[in-house]
């Protein structure tokens, strides 16, 4: 949605197009920097859910490695980064807009689903899956 939304939109934002391509740098780079720590140290099917409906994703332990090292939920804090880099790299506003919704929608459930999860399978009302 971002993507097309920006491809769309592209050129609506009035900013240089070197610090928007810096800016998208600066956002891509902790984004991808979570999707390889996900991928080596948590597993994309954990990280999709697997522990809400999957007794050994519940019973692994929190990782701690990579991003999430710096955050418990790594994936929430830097990952959906991404999103703002796709419209910052087109200098769209519907873009930023709609990763603006995107981005508060996934904090939203992280506050209703993840939290609360977290809390019941680890004793950590702080900490993410991912």
């Amino acid at each position: 949605m971002i993507a097309g939304t920006s491809v769309a939109d592209a050129g609506s934002l009035r900013l240089p197009s070197r610090l928007a391509l810096d800016l998208a740098i600066v956002l891509l780079l902790p984004s991808l920097y979570t999707a390889w720590s996900v991928q080596r140290y948590f597993g994309f099917a954990r990280a999709a859910g697997g522990d809400h409906f999957r007794r050994r994703y519940r019973e692994m332990p929190l990782v701690t490695r990579g991003a999430f090292a710096w955050t418990p939920n790594a994936m929430y804090t830097f990952g959906f980064l991404g999103l703002w880099a796709i419209a910052l790299f087109a200098r769209s506003h519907a873009g930023l807009v709609a990763a603006l919704f995107q981005h508060a929608y996934v904090w939203v459930h992280y506050a209703c689903t993840e939290q609360p999860d977290m809390e019941l399978f680890h004793g950590n009302p702080g900490a993410s899956p991912g």
